[in-house]
C-alpha cells in the first residue's frame, strides 16, 4: 500500500521550517530537536516520519536532507536541564535552539505536535503527527533521531551496562532493570528514573 504523499509547505511562497524533536520519552540523554527550511523544488518518496524509516533509510536520507536543504540546524537540552525544568519545556527550548541557529530566518514554523512555546517574532502552526504529513517536519526527524542516536552510540561507551547501544535510553524492560539494580549515571534524567515503579509507564 503506497504511503499518502507528504506536503512540502503549509503556504506557497513562504520560508517555513519544519520542527521536531527526539528523545522525549527517554531515561537518559539529551533531548535533541532540529529545524529544516527545505527549498520548493525538494523531491523525495523515501523521506517521512522517522518512526516508520529504518535506521539504514534514516541515515541514507540524512545527508540528502544536509545537501538539499536550505538551512538545517540542530539544538540540544541535556539531562540536567530536563530536570530543571520538564521535559516538556525541554523539547520546546530543543526547537527554539536549533531555529535560532538556521543561516536563514523562516517565516513561519511548522510544529510536530500539538503545543509548542512561540518562538520570539515568527509565527507556527502545531500539526499532530506533522512528520508523517510534511517533508520539512519529516526531514527534522531524520536530523533529530539521528544525531541523538550517534550521541547515544558515544556515551554507551562509558556505560554500556545500560545497553544505550541498542535501546537510546528509552525505557525498555532491560533499561529500567538496571536502573533498579545498580542505580542512575549523570547521564540519567532524576525526574524520570527515580520513579521507581512508574518506570512501567510508557512515557
Amino acid at each position: 500500500m503506497a504511503k499518502d504523499k507528504l506536503q512540502l509547505y503549509l503556504q506557497q511562497g513562504r520560508i517555513e521550517a519544519g520542527c521536531d524533536e527526539a528523545g522525549r520519552g527517554c531515561l537518559a540523554g539529551p533531548v535533541f530537536a532540529a529545524a529544516v527550511i527545505l527549498p520548493e523544488t525538494f523531491e523525495n518518496d523515501l523521506l517521512n516520519d522517522s518512526k516508520k524509516l529504518t535506521e539504514k533509510q534514516r541515515y541514507a536520507l540524512r545527508p540528502v536532507i544536509e545537501r538539499e536543504a536550505l538551512a538545517f540546524a540542530v539544538g540540544i537540552v541535556d539531562n540536567h536541564e530536563i530536570d530543571r525544568i520538564n521535559i516538556l519545556n525541554a523539547s520546546f527550548l530543543a526547537m527554539h535552539r536549533a531555529v535560532e541557529q538556521l543561516g536563514i530566518q523562516p517565516q513561519h514554523l511548522l510544529i510536530d505536535g500539538n503545543r509548542f512555546k512561540a518562538y520570539p517574532g515568527i509565527a507556527h502552526t502545531c500539526i499532530i503527527k506533522g512528520d508523517g504529513k510534511f517533508l520539512a517536519i519529516a526531514a527534522a526527524s531524520v536530523l533529530a533521531k539521528t544525531y541523538r542516536d550517534d550521541y547515544m552510540d558515544t556515551i554507551h561507551q562509558e556505560y554500556p551496562q545500560y545497553d544505550w547501544l541498542k535501546n537510546k535510553g528509552y525505557p525498555t524492560l532491560h533499561h529500567r532493570k538496571v536502573v533498579r539494580e545498580i542505580g542512575i549515571t549523570s547521564y540519567h534524567r532524576k525526574s524520570f528514573a527515580n520513579l521507581g515503579d512508574q518506570l512501567l509507564l510508557d512515557f
